[in-house]
């Protein structure tokens, strides 16, 4: 099965009415699952996901948490070899955060068909990126990479 990656953007997004992402976010996603792709995500981002849950309380984090499992397969570790592409991706693109290289690295670990993120800022630094903007059009999961 294809996979792909959500950033915490797009994950926020899918699950929060009031992001601005969230319609452009819902549909990307449904794109992906249209396509038979499996969702997953880093387990850094699902740590990203939870920091203002966790600022509202426990009740709060639990109900995020398990809208997080209903939405996405899998919550990946991030593992040696993850860690050590998110380290040469730092080093070769500086602007590129080192949360931001964790998905990216991730998603060139599990081979992922796509990265969905709405950082317009990993514009050109994965074939597999697909940038999720408000307003924009879902990103087409058969579309082959380019770049």
């Amino acid at each position: 099965m294809d996979v792909a990656v959500l950033d915490t953007s797009v994950l926020l997004g899918v699950l929060d009415p009031n992001d601005s992402l969230h319609a452009d976010a819902r549909d990307a996603v449904r794109a992906e699952r249209d396509a038979a792709r499996s969702l997953v995500i880093p387990a850094s981002v699902f740590a990203e996901t939870l920091v203002g849950a966790h600022r509202q309380g426990p009740a709060v984090a639990r109900r995020v948490a398990e809208a997080v499992d209903v939405l996405v397969d899998e919550v990946l570790p991030v593992c040696r070899d993850i860690a050590d592409e998110a380290a040469r991706l730092r080093a070769e693109v500086p602007a590129v955060r080192l949360p931001d290289a964790l998905v990216i690295a991730t998603g060139r670990h599990v081979d992922a068909a796509a990265v969905l993120t709405g950082d317009k800022r990993w514009r050109g630094v994965d074939s597999r990126i697909r940038l999720v903007v408000p307003g924009g059009s879902p990103p087409d999961p058969r579309a082959a990479p380019s770049g």
